[in-house]
C-alpha cells in the first residue's frame, strides 16, 4: 500500500456514486507551529466529508520534558480517530494546507498505532482543485483502537546509539542543525553523529513530494543504503514524520524519535554537536 495519493486519484475515490466501502475517511490536519489553530481555516472551506483533527490536542500530548509534541495518550488519540469515523477496515486520507508536515504526523501516528491503509494527499489542500465545502460532517463512530507496534520509534538513548551504528537524519533546517540559530529550543546544535537532511528538500518546486526515484537518490547520498538502519528526528517530532513518510515512499522503513531535539535538550548534560559535520 503506497503512503501517498495524488489529488486526481482522491477526486475519483470521492466522486458521486463511489461505493461507501471505497470512499476513504478524510482528515483535515491544518496546523502551524506556534498557532493559531487550523479549525477556523477548516471552517472557511475543506474537502467534502473531511473532519478536522487538532494536532496540538489530539495528535500530541502536553508539552514537557518529553518534548514539545510528545506522543499523545492512546485513549485521547483513539477517541479522536473514532470521532472522525476511522475504522480498521476503511482507508484513510490525511491532508493539511500544503507542506505535508501535519498530515504526515497524522499518517505516522495511525500507522504506528496499527492502521495499515493510510495515505497523505500529495500537495495537500494547495494541490486540490476539486470542490470544497463549509459543512461540517457528522460521521458514524469508527471502531479504531490504537495498538502500538506498526512503526518503529526511538527514545533519546536509542537515537544516540543509532547515530553511531546506522544513519540518524536531522530533519530541521540546516542552520539549526549547524547550531547557527535556535529560535525555539534552549540549546543550538544537533545530536552527535546525526546527518543534516532538511525536510524541505523532500518536496519539489511544484509543492509535490519528489518521485520515489528522486527520494531514493537523495537518501542514498545521505548514507541510506539497503540494510541500513535509519532514524529521524527534528525539533519536536512533526517535520521528522514527513521525513519518515518520504523514506517510506522511497521504500525505506525508518524509526521516528518523537521527542526529538526538544526532548534531547530538556535534560542538561546530553552531548551536543555543532557545525556542518555529524560530530
Amino acid at each position: 500500500m503506497t503512503a501517498i495519493i495524488p489529488a486526481a486519484d482522491l477526486a475519483a475515490l470521492t466522486a458521486p456514486g463511489t461505493s461507501p466501502t471505497e470512499r476513504p475517511v478524510l482528515l483535515d490536519v491544518r496546523w502551524r507551529l506556534g498557532g493559531p489553530p487550523g479549525h477556523p481555516e477548516y471552517l472557511t472551506g475543506h474537502l467534502p466529508g473531511a473532519v478536522y483533527v487538532d494536532l496540538d490536542r489530539e495528535l500530541a500530548g502536553p508539552p514537557g520534558d518529553a518534548g514539545r509534541h510528545p506522543l499523545p495518550d492512546p485513549d485521547v488519540f483513539g477517541a479522536a480517530m473514532r470521532r472522525a469515523g476511522v475504522s480498521l477496515g476503511r482507508p484513510v486520507v490525511v491532508y493539511d494546507a500544503g507542506d505535508g508536515w501535519a498530515a504526515a504526523r497524522a499518517w505516522w501516528l495511525l500507522r504506528w498505532a496499527g492502521h495499515g491503509d493510510v495515505r497523505v494527499l500529495d500537495g495537500g489542500l494547495a494541490g486540490w482543485s476539486g470542490p470544497l465545502t463549509t459543512e461540517e460532517p457528522a460521521p458514524a463512530e469508527g471502531d479504531f483502537v490504537p495498538a502500538h507496534g506498526g512503526l518503529p520509534v526511538l527514545d533519546a538513548d536509542g537515537a544516540a546509539a543509532l547515530a553511531r551504528r546506522g544513519v540518524l537524519l536531522d530533519a530541521r533546517a540546516g542552520e539549526r542543525y549547524r547550531g547557527e540559530v535556535e529560535p525555539i529550543d534552549p540549546v543550538a546544535g544537533h545530536i552527535p553523529g546525526a546527518r543534516s537532511a532538511p525536510t524541505t528538500d523532500n518536496v519539489g518546486p511544484d509543492g509535490l513530494l519528489r518521485s520515489p526515484a528522486e527520494l531514493g537518490d537523495r537518501f542514498a547520498a545521505l548514507g541510506v543504503t539497503p540494510g541500513t538502519e535509519v532514524g529521524v528526528y527534528c525539533g519536536s517530532g512533526v517535520s521528522a514524520a514527513h521525513q519518515v513518510w518520504a523514506l517510506d515512499v522511497a521504500g525505506v522503513t525508518a524509526a521516528l524519535y518523537p521527542g526529538s531535539w526538544s526532548e534531547w535538550t530538556a535534560r542538561p548534560g546530553r552531548p551536543v554537536a555543532r557545525g556542518p559535520e555529524p560530530g
